[in-house]
């Protein structure tokens, strides 16, 4: 499945160090990952459930990235749709909704 991808993380980690403790980062990446995970499981559509419960979290990068992916290998079908199938978008949508919190979170911590 296709990733979605944040870029000035570098310029924003340097910046962070002088200005807050990591460990307060961590956390708030952790609980945004957690956050979006509910929130992408909560829009999958349900037949048997499985693309729903395929929907993990993982924090990597010494606690600095989580990611939010489902296993299912229809996922992206589901997500984008077919020729034959509408698209049933519900990671966007998650993604969409936590990104704004997670700004929010980030910028409470750097003031």
């Amino acid at each position: 499945m296709a990733g979605i991808k944040i870029t000035g993380l570098d310029k924003l980690q340097k910046k962070l160090q002088k200005n807050v403790n990591l460990n307060d980062v961590k956390r708030v990446v952790s609980h945004n990952g957690a956050e979006m995970q509910t929130k992408a499981q909560q829009n999958a559509p349900v037949d048997t459930g499985h693309l729903k419960r395929s929907i993990g979290l993982e924090i990597k990068d010494g606690g600095m990235t989580a990611e939010v992916e489902p296993t299912a290998e229809y996922a992206p079908y589901v997500e984008y749709g077919t020729r034959f199938m509408s698209a049933q978008p519900y990671l966007k949508p998650a993604y969409n909704e936590q990104k704004r919190k997670f700004e929010q979170d980030m910028k409470k911590l750097v003031r």
